[in-house]
């Protein structure tokens, strides 16, 4: 269904915006009813069904002028595919619940709705349904629906004598958000990360089939996402910053900020790479890179060190 290029949420109305959006997302075969009836059903044949909500508040997740509609689509499917991911499962399918002002271009949540196919279907995802309702800001809720083969790997399996291992770029994102918080644009790869993550797709299930112990994606921060380990697992980890190599463009971002590229890596999140434990280096899948060790608790309880101490600097995002 076409709707008029200068036409807003008013203009269409909800049922004309989801007749236009359903075009967008064919169905896949495991999928027995989509878009259109009060549920979507499902077939499910072998495994663990896993399931996983989360929310993007406009101001807080994101903002127009920093980021285009397709770039917001991108960005709704990656972090919530890349958190079945993190339990060592694969998505299948996802539902959309698009809050916005009545006088939103509709071409916007046509441009997000792209962006969130083109992210989805690139990895045979399938949009089985949603809802849309009026707010003063947009607010997005994804829920996303996935299969594991495998036993789920949590966040409390981790075991002092384990090793931690990370897949996936870390901090390039933060060097994008540094950026566009300065009102500056490049360099472009930065900013690009940001708006347009890349998840380790896959990686997850790799992972669990090699034996991981816990895991989790890093969508907060390495470090407040490494604590969400310790605290499940009852197990302090430290984290060795000679493990990363700062690429050229985080170096070049703290330069011009006057910041030690090194809290984009440990404080860094969006870029939505693996964090998981493993019971020995051997273990460790190709791809995978060693950055760190857990240990047993401390007097205190769990906790999380880099190089062997307490770290001062940000430890990833907060949301309260």
């Amino acid at each position: 269904m076409a709707l008029p290029p200068d036409a807003t949420l008013a203009d269409v109305g909800e049922f004309g915006l989801i007749a236009a959006l359903t075009d967008l997302f064919p169905q896949g075969e495991h999928v027995l009813i989509g878009p259109g009836d009060d549920a979507a059903v499902l077939r499910v044949r072998t495994g663990h069904v896993v399931v996983s909500t989360d929310l993007m508040v406009e101001g807080n997740h994101f903002r127009r002028d920093w980021a285009s509609a397709e770039d917001v689509g991108h960005r709704a499917a990656a972090q919530n595919l890349s958190d079945i991911n993190a339990m060592g499962g694969r998505a299948t399918s996802l539902t959309v619940g698009l809050a916005a002002p009545a006088d939103l271009p509709a071409a916007w949540a046509l441009d997000f709705a792209r962006g969130f196919a083109d992210d989805a279907g690139a990895h045979r995802r399938a949009l089985v349904g949603g809802d849309l309702t009026r707010a003063e800001q947009v607010v997005i809720a994804v829920t996303v629906i996935g299969t594991c083969t495998t036993a789920p790997v949590v966040r409390s399996g981790a075991e002092a004598g384990d090793v931690l291992a990370l897949f996936g770029r870390q901090g390039w994102a933060a060097g994008g958000l540094a950026v566009l918080g300065r009102g500056f644009r490049s360099p472009r790869v930065l900013v690009e990360a940001y708006r347009r993550p890349e998840p380790p797709y896959d990686a997850g299930r790799v992972a669990a089939e090699a034996g991981a112990t816990a895991m989790i994606d890093v969508s907060d921060g390495l470090l407040a996402d490494a604590g969400h380990l310790a605290e499940g697992s009852a197990v302090s980890i430290d984290v060795r910053s000679d493990a990363f190599e700062i690429p050229e463009p985080l170096q070049a971002v703290g330069a011009a900020l006057g910041a030690d590229p090194m809290q984009f890596v440990l404080g860094g999140g969006d870029d939505h790479a693996l964090l998981a434990t493993f019971p020995d280096a051997a273990s460790v899948p190709a791809g995978w890179q060693v950055i760190g060790a857990v240990v047993a608790p401390t007097e205190d309880g769990p906790a999380v060190t880099v190089d062997g101490a307490s770290y001062d600097g940000p430890a990833g995002w907060t949301h309260f």
